[in-house]
């Protein structure tokens, strides 16, 4: 049962379910079923797709995301990011709209799907730490700005060729602003004041008036829902599409997606590869750090490896009813968490209302604005844009700050795709440079205690003949070179020396390139007359140093327990006073 509710963790939850989840997870899938409707139709457009893609991405994913996730609260769904991702794939292979580009679409689900699914079953969750906080912090600034100056022919309704260079975009925007449709600029400012409206000043407002919390906070979460509402009912009363030529979402179909399977074309799988895992990847890293953050809200516990499987379940299923990419969402996540999910049953409740949605009310968003949705996209991706990470990174840590200001820069000049690889290289590069010079201190004794401190930073006693160094780093092939050549230049530079000590407390690993780097430097020490000691050694490199020869050719040096046993044991009581 226990290996059952690994891979099934609705079997946690179920068993013990009642009414009162029951009535609080509804009201939470009602309320994200509201949210997630107009969000999933303009995310499709974002992605280049028909509005009903959006909607068909949130029905059959939903449910396998409800049996298969560990989260409680997360809701997933087609995601801004994501969407981004796919209209640059797809860009440069099929026009927008084409059958080619929905087939591509649907293939892409599938793909990072699979991938998903395998490193979930691999138990690979922990290769997503190579992409560091500060290139997806960079890699999201970069393409909430790329996302909403997108939307800017849907905001003026003017005719912007796709690019995915924010400075083509800007640059065709300017040549023909004099094209704007002012009607469809009004109903776009109309529906970006409603939006910020709910978003900053609504919930403060309903609070004031004696509201609570928790349901002024819901409350504000369906501007959407309003927006919608009121410039469908305008351009429908006023007849804006005719009269206007104001762009409407038009003819949904009506009825459940159809069941079939994505098209396998191993020419086109091969070139959508690389871009379907970086959609996994990306997809993943944002759904598992939204979920670990409400997860911690309750003290519960997020499986990165179930998630993999979920996700990758939920993508597959996308792919097989008509979806595109999906991933959990910042914003439903929040949504579906303060209006009150216990459980993943608010999720399947949502996409049993958005299936609703698509068989019977599709006829009423026929004259959705089109830049309606835009603006919905537009305040959605304006929370990703996160100065303060910049501001932070560069206070705490240079090489940070730069790889942040590259991805971002790259994402922008070079596109969304490579722009995530470049960052992430930058970063694994300055993680390479960093280790390569690792920090050693040279260590003396704090007054009479058993502590040792670095010499340029504390009053500490030395012995003149003991060197005693703390090598704060593990030891692997980019930095052994570094470590012997800094230490035999310390002892060249004091004769005096007799006794090499090698503090190992921060040596986590010592692979066979350091191996053999320790063992010549045990002969270059011993022809200078210098013996080679470690201390501190951890219990794991010192297993593995049992299984060579190295404490042979150690010869006369030995390991010792502490640094303190050490100093004892070689200084024999000559100490002088360092500053």
């Amino acid at each position: 049962m226990s290996k059952l509710r690994r891979y099934l963790p609705i079997f946690e939850w179920l068993p013990g379910y009642g009414r009162e989840e029951l009535a609080s997870d509804g009201l939470a899938g009602l309320i994200v079923a509201i949210m997630l409707v107009p969000q999933g139709m303009a995310y499709a457009l974002l992605a280049g797709l028909p509005p009903e893609v959006g909607l068909y991405a949130s029905i059959v994913p939903l449910v396998f995301y409800g049996v298969l996730g560990s989260s409680r609260a997360l809701a997933v769904g087609p995601v801004a990011i994501v969407s981004l991702m796919v209209a640059s794939t797809l860009g440069e292979l099929h026009a927008g709209g084409s059958a080619g580009y929905l087939s591509g679409a649907i293939l892409l689900a599938f793909l990072s799907g699979a991938i998903l699914l395998g490193m979930g079953l691999a138990r690979l969750g922990f290769l997503v730490n190579f992409l560091s906080h500060p290139v997806i912090s960079g890699f999201s600034s970069a393409a909430a700005l790329v996302i909403g100056f997108s939307q800017l022919k849907y905001l003026l309704g003017i005719d912007i060729p796709r690019t995915h260079l924010i400075t083509e975009t800007i640059g065709h925007a300017v040549s023909q602003i004099g094209q704007t449709n002012l009607v469809t600029f009004g109903i776009a400012a109309t529906s970006l004041t409603i939006l910020l409206v709910f978003k900053t000043r609504l919930a403060g407002w309903l609070a004031a008036l004696g509201v609570a919390r928790g349901h002024a906070q819901v409350l504000a979460k369906a501007g959407p829902l309003v927006a919608v509402f009121l410039t469908t009912m305008a351009v429908w009363l006023l007849g804006l599409d005719q009269s206007a030529g104001v762009m409407i979402v038009a003819d949904i179909p009506s009825g459940l997606p159809p069941l079939a399977a994505p098209g396998f074309d191993m020419a086109l799988i091969q070139e959508l590869f690389p871009a379907a895992a970086l959609i996994a990847l990306v997809g993943f890293l944002e759904s598992v750090s939204v979920a670990k953050s409400l997860a911690s809200k309750r003290r519960q516990k997020v499986d990165a490896n179930q998630e993999l499987i979920a996700l990758g379940a939920a993508n597959i299923g996308a792919s097989f009813t008509g979806g595109y990419p999906v991933a959990g969402g910042f914003g439903r996540s929040l949504v579906n968490f303060t209006a009150g999910a216990v459980t993943p049953l608010a999720s399947i409740i949502t996409a049993g209302l958005i299936a609703i949605t698509v068989l019977f009310l599709t006829p009423l968003i026929y004259f959705l604005p089109q830049a309606t949705l835009a603006a919905i996209i537009v305040i959605a991706v304006f929370d990703l844009i996160d100065v303060k990470a910049l501001r932070d990174a560069w206070a705490y840590n240079r090489a940070d700050a730069a790889s942040l200001m590259v991805t971002f820069a790259a994402v922008l000049s070079v596109g969304v795709e490579l722009g995530i690889v470049f960052g992430a290289a930058l970063s694994i590069a300055l993680y390479l440079w960093r280790t390569s010079r690792p920090h050693m201190a040279e260590v003396g004794r704090v007054g009479e205690t058993e502590h040792f401190r670095n010499v340029l930073r504390h009053k500490v006693t030395t012995d003149p003949k003991v060197l005693m160094v703390r090598v704060d780093e593990s030891l692997y092939f980019a930095n052994t070179a570094y470590l012997e050549d800094a230490l035999l230049a310390r002892v060249s530079e004091r004769p005096e020396i007799e006794h090499l000590v090698l503090i190992m407390s921060a040596v986590n690993f010592i692979d066979a390139s350091a191996l053999e780097s320790l063992e010549r430097m045990i002969e270059r020490l011993r022809n200078a007359g210098v013996t080679l000691h470690l201390a501190e050694v951890k219990g794991p490199v010192m297993d593995r140093l049992d299984r060579v020869s190295f404490l042979q050719e150690l010869g006369k040096g030995r390991v010792f327990l502490s640094t303190h046993e050490a100093s004892d044991a070689l200084s024999g009581g000559a100490r002088i006073r360092a500053a």
